[in-house]
This record gives structure tokens, sequence and C-alpha cells, in this order.
């Protein structure tokens, strides 16, 4: 019984659309992440040059730091577009008109989005908040350890893109449980009324 769920069937005519889909939401996703670390970047350089570039060194090519910047956007976000796309496809595309999975799979993309970028602004306006002079005795360590000098920026940043993630996790939650296939509805109504 636990198999199914952890190995699920797909139809094969169904696997194709759910790859593009999941597909077109990592792209979304790393153009959101891109637009996202610039602004950022802005806001603590030192987030970026003492922290991510170290953490995706790897993918430096030389070209400055503003397209590294935009890199590390895309490659720390289009992985989340891709999964919370494919969980979408997963739920809405098997047994329902295409038209009408992909209508509602827009609209779960477009929620994710949202509350990822909600959250991220009340991570910002928390950031704000702390002041400079706030109590950053959590973030100690770190902050010694990467002999950051703008303390408020970093921790800025640091709760725009914790609150980011967890926003976007949260839009996903919503869509999954708000957003059902209409075949299914309209079944579980005509069972209804045939009980009534």
């Amino acid at each position: 019984m636990l198999f199914k769920y952890l190995v699920p069937k797909i139809n094969l005519a169904d696997l194709w659309p759910m790859l593009q889909v999941a597909i077109v939401g990592g792209l979304i996703a790393g153009a959101y992440g891109i637009v996202h670390d610039q602004i950022t970047y802005s806001i603590s350089p030192e987030y970026f040059t003492k922290l991510k570039f170290d953490q995706f060194r790897y993918a430096d090519f030389g070209w400055g730091d503003r397209v590294f910047v935009a890199t590390i956007g895309f490659l720390a976000t289009w992985w989340v577009g891709f999964f919370a796309a494919w969980f979408l496809a997963r739920r809405l595309i098997p047994g329902q008109p295409r038209a009408i999975a992909l209508r509602q799979i827009r609209y779960g993309i477009v929620g994710i989005l949202l509350c990822g970028f909600t959250f991220g602004l009340i991570g910002y306006v928390l950031g704000l908040w702390r002041g400079p002079d706030g109590d950053f005795g959590n973030w100690d360590w770190m902050l010694r350890q990467l002999k950051i000098e703008d303390r408020w920026a970093f921790v800025r940043v640091a709760y725009i893109h914790n609150a980011g993630y967890l926003g976007g996790l949260l839009g996903l939650l919503l869509a999954l449980v708000f957003l059902r296939p209409m075949t299914r509805l309209a079944d579980s109504a005509s069972e209804s009324a045939r009980e009534s």
C-alpha cells in the first residue's frame, strides 16, 4: 500500500506534459532567483562575497560579481521551481483535460511566487526591525567566522533568503491543498448527491 505513494504509477501520456511543466517551473524559479539575488546583493554584498561565492565557487567563470550573483540565484532556485511544478503537475494533470490542469498549475505557480515574495518582504521588514544595533547574539559565531563588517545588512539578507524559501514551501503546500483536479471534484460531488 505504501509503495504506491513512494513509487506512483504515471501514465506515459501524462509524463511528457508533467516534465514540460516541471522544466518551465524550474526556469521561472531560476529567473526569480536571478532577480532576487541581484536585489539582495545590493543590500549586502558580503552575504555573497563571504558566504555564497564560496558555496558556489564551482560556478564562477570569472565574468564578474554581478554575473556570478545571477548564476548563484539561478542555481539556488531552479530546483525548487522544478520540484514544485512537478508536484503540481503530478497532482493536477492526470484525469482531467490538459487546459484545465495547466490553468490550475499556473495559479499554483503564481501562488507560490507570491508567497515566496511576501515572506521575503516579511523577512526584510523583520531584519529592518532588528535595527543596526540589534542583538545579533545568535549570529555572532557566523559573523565572526566570516569576518562580516556590515552585520545588519548580512542578517537582513539572510532573513530575506530564509523567509523566501519558507514562503515558497508554504505556497506549494497551499496550492497542493486547494487546487484539486476538477474531475475528482465532480466525482466526489456526484457521490455526495447519490448518498443524499
